[in-house]
């Protein structure tokens, strides 16, 4: 099988039509629009890693269901060491774009997932879903598209259940089914890379109750599909977006978020894996995060990886040496080896589901988002410290004014302190800022989820008891302590 090369995935993104919106205006063509080609461009590296020996083991994988060479994002992860390749992977998009690359990942984790809740609900319900998705997930493979992964609803007010709240459509809902599909209403928001992607894979945003079955949805459509509206978030660093291409203000590469506006819009049966079957949802939301909040930590770690080496650069162009650093630098090093490491460990502990595919323990794989939403932050205040006030205080100049030709070279001049030019000095600065204060931080904080989530997973699957027990034979306490009633 050929695999898709970076100008055919191009050329399948400008096959798509126009239906994403930004700043009011309708973006004809994600792929050279200025508030999405640097996305494109992110997403576009992963297909040139597939087609380099160095990297194409960790790109490309033999697929479980065809047996044919394919992207390694298209494929099921049926063993710890599918998984832990997927941590690995995305590790190294971080380093090879200093961004986000959330349709290389979220879509991929969605489908893994369903394949096994698909694979439930038939046994135990008679459904025909499992078969649908391997015959999509066939021709994904075939294709080699990216897919975006849509979790998060609007959700409206936070107190009341999808069936309570006064708008209905404040999660995404199945409004109407005929014999040839459903017809659903809703919004999903801050989506990771529609832009880049070709497909949208949707999951239910939550564990439902019988009352909120009409919200038990899962489905995959086009990007393009009539009926879906995609609105890109404000990102900070867009005030730069059109800046010249050659600028150093804003990488080449970059994120975005998206609203997908779903109004009446209707999915073909052949395409939809989930209608209503509610008891099933709470499964959908524990084996996605498992997953997704063990590798995430590959994510920070990746970008910690570059951010140790942008410390590194501007603290030589400073006139310093590595060593006047050495204590900083390594607790950055720990930071972003204990979130691989942890995930890592979480996916090696798991198990494999009866329908084939992988789970990360959840226990350690909540534990890793905890430090997920804690650790980076450190690394990133490190490497603030050591890049000086250029990086971190917003004085520096922009790329045009250092190239400007009256007053360029004056500031050119002043910009130069230790080894290399002004410019050089100026670009690590940004890269810096960029990493630590602008649109390059990942989502360490609600990314995958919040914080405050992950530690209710870790309390309710920690065996505090059987700790408790431990402790009293080892002090020869027989005694039953117990909590006090309120």
């Amino acid at each position: 099988m050929n695999l898709r090369t970076r100008p055919e995935y191009i050329e399948a993104l400008r096959a798509l039509k126009p239906n994403i919106y930004k700043f009011g205006q309708l973006i004809t063509d994600v792929t050279v629009h200025p508030a999405t080609r640097r996305v494109v461009e992110s997403h576009a590296r992963a297909f040139d890693a597939a087609a380099a020996p160095v990297l194409e083991d960790l790109f490309t994988t033999v697929s479980s269901l065809s047996g044919e060479r394919i992207l390694r994002f298209n494929s099921l992860m049926t063993c710890a060491g599918d998984l832990i390749y997927n941590a690995r992977l995305k590790r190294q998009m971080y380093r090879l774009t200093g961004t986000c690359t959330g349709a290389l990942c979220v879509g991929w984790n969605a489908f893994n997932v369903m394949w096994a809740v698909t694979a439930e609900m038939d046994d135990q319900t008679g459904t025909g879903y499992h078969e649908r998705l391997k015959q999509w997930l066939l021709t994904t493979e075939k294709k080699g598209l990216l897919v975006a992964g849509a979790l998060t609803d609007a959700k409206g007010n936070r107190t009341l259940n999808p069936s309570k709240q006064p708008d209905p459509d404040s999660s995404v809902r199945v409004v109407d089914q005929n014999e040839e599909g459903i017809v659903v209403r809703g919004a999903k928001v801050m989506i990771a890379g529609v832009a880049a992607a070709q497909e949208v894979f949707v999951l239910p945003g939550s564990a439902y109750r019988e009352e909120d079955r009409d919200w038990a949805l899962s489905f995959v459509i086009p990007r393009d599909n009539p009926g879906l509206t995609v609105i890109e978030a404000r990102r900070p660093g867009d005030g730069r977006e059109y800046e010249d291409e050659e600028s150093f203000d804003t990488l080449k590469t970059g994120i975005t978020q998206a609203y997908l506006l779903f109004e009446d819009l209707f999915v073909p049966w052949e395409r939809v894996f989930m209608c209503r079957e509610y008891a099933y949802t709470k499964k959908v939301i524990e084996y996605f995060t498992a997953n997704y909040r063990a590798c995430i930590g590959a994510c920070v770690a990746g970008q910690g990886d570059v951010m140790a080496g942008a410390a590194i650069i501007l603290a030589r162009a400073n006139g310093l040496g590595t060593r006047t650093f050495s204590d900083k630098l390594v607790q950055m090093a720990v930071n972003n080896e204990t979130t691989f490491g942890l995930g890592v460990g979480a996916i090696s502990v798991g198990e494999r589901h009866p329908s084939g595919v992988w789970f990360a323990d959840p226990l350690l794989a909540h534990t890793n988002k905890v430090q997920v939403a804690t650790l980076p932050y450190e690394t990133k205040r490190l490497c603030q410290e050591i890049g000086g006030g250029i990086a971190e205080t917003g004085c520096l100049p922009s790329y045009r004014d250092i190239k400007n030709t009256v007053y360029g070279p004056l500031l050119e001049k002043y910009l130069t302190a230790g080894q290399g030019t002004g410019e050089t000095r100026a670009r690590a600065a940004r890269l810096i800022e960029w990493l630590t204060l602008g649109a390059g931080v990942p989502g360490c904080m609600h990314g995958g989820g919040s914080p405050d989530g992950a530690k209710l997973v870790v309390s309710a699957r920690t065996h505090w008891e059987e700790n408790v027990a431990y402790a009293a034979k080892l002090a020869g306490i027989e005694e039953d302590l117990i909590d006090p009633k309120k």
